[in-house]
C-alpha cells in the first residue's frame, strides 16, 4: 500500500481519495475549506494544514484543482508544494490547466530531485463513483509506470499519451466535444419540440439514437430536470473551451464549433447561470427559439 497525498478536496478529489482509502492507502489531504474533507477525516484519510505538509507527508502526491491561478496557489509559496517536495517524491496533477503552464510546473518539481506527470480525467462524478473513470498521463515513461498502478486504483482506464503537457492537450480535445455535442443535442430537441413533439418523447429518442455518446446519454436528460448541484458547470465548462481555443490559436487549427458554443457558455453567464451544468445551454437556446423551459 501507497504513502499518499492529495491536495484539493472538492467534488472530484473527494471522490478519488474515497476510492484510494477503500484500496488500503495512506492518504494525507488538505483543502482550502477543510469541512469539506470531515467526511474523508472520519473515513481515516490524515489532514495536514498546507501543501507543503502534504509533500512533505507523502510519496506520491496527487494534485485536483480547478485552473491554474488555483495551481500556482497551491504549488507556490512558503506553504506550496514546492516548498515540501524532495528527491525522489511524484507529483501527480490531475487539474485541467493550460499545458505550457503544467510543463512550467513539471520543470520546477524537477529542481527538487522529484518528478511530475499531467494526468487529466475524463468523466463526471458519476462516472468515477461507477468505476469508469479515464485516465491520460503525460510526463517521462517510466515515471508513468510507477504511478499508473495508483491511477487504475482510480479508474479503469489510463493511457500514457507522452511528454508533459499532452495528456492536457488530450484532455482539451476532449472536453471542447462535450459542449459542441450538447448544444448540437439541445438544437435537435428544440427543432423536434417545435414541430410539436414532447420534449420528453425527443430526449428519449435522441439518447437512444446514433447520435448518443456516453456523455449524451447521461446529461441529456438534464434539459427535463437540471440536477441541483451541477456535475460540470458553466463557469468549469468556459474554462476550458477558452484552454481549447488558445491551444487552436497557437496550433494554427480552426475551431469553429468551439468558438460558436463558447458563446453560448457566454450567453449562460449574462443570464445568471454560471453555477448550473453547463447543460443549461438548452434554456439560452430555448428562450432565443421562443420555448418556455
Amino acid at each position: 500500500m501507497a504513502n499518499l497525498g492529495f491536495v484539493g478536496l472538492g467534488v472530484m478529489g473527494s471522490q478519488m481519495v474515497n476510492r484510494l482509502l477503500d484500496k488500503g492507502h495512506t492518504v494525507t489531504g488538505y483543502n482550502r475549506t477543510r469541512a469539506k474533507a470531515e467526511w474523508l477525516i472520519k473515513r481515516g484519510m490524515r489532514w495536514a494544514d498546507s501543501p507543503r505538509a502534504v509533500a512533505q507527508a507523502a510519496d506520491v502526491i496527487f494534485t485536483m484543482v480547478t485552473n491554474s491561478a488555483a495551481l500556482a496557489s497551491i504549488t507556490e509559496g512558503p506553504d506550496g508544494i514546492l516548498a515540501g517536495l524532495s528527491a525522489d517524491k511524484t507529483l501527480v496533477d490531475m487539474s485541467t490547466v493550460s499545458p505550457t503552464v503544467s510543463r512550467a510546473l513539471a520543470a520546477k518539481v524537477r529542481e527538487k530531485g522529484a518528478d511530475m506527470v499531467d494526468s487529466p480525467v475524463s468523466g463526471s462524478v458519476i462516472t468515477l463513483q461507477e468505476g469508469k473513470l479515464s485516465v491520460m498521463v503525460g510526463g517521462r515513461r517510466e515515471t508513468f509506470e510507477r504511478v499508473k498502478p495508483l491511477l487504475l486504483d482510480i479508474g479503469p482506464k489510463v493511457t500514457y499519451v507522452g511528454d508533459n503537457g499532452l495528456a492536457l492537450s488530450m484532455k482539451i480535445a476532449t472536453n471542447l466535444s462535450l459542449a459542441v455535442q450538447m448544444l448540437a443535442f439541445c438544437e435537435g430537441v428544440l427543432i423536434a419540440e417545435k414541430s410539436g413533439i414532447a420534449r420528453e418523447t425527443a430526449v428519449d429518442v435522441l439518447t437512444h439514437s446514433a447520435v448518443a455518446s456516453p456523455m449524451i446519454q447521461y446529461r441529456g436528460p438534464f434539459v427535463l430536470r437540471m440536477p441541483e448541484e451541477a456535475w460540470f458547470d458553466v463557469n468549469m465548462m468556459q474554462k476550458d473551451m477558452l484552454l481549447a481555443m488558445e491551444l487552436g490559436r497557437q496550433l494554427n487549427v480552426p475551431l469553429p464549433t468551439t468558438a460558436v458554443s463558447n458563446e453560448f457558455l457566454t450567453a449562460a453567464r449574462g443570464m445568471g447561470w454560471e453555477k448550473k451544468d453547463f447543460a443549461v445551454v438548452f434554456d439560452v437556446l430555448a428562450r432565443m427559439s421562443g420555448v418556455a423551459k
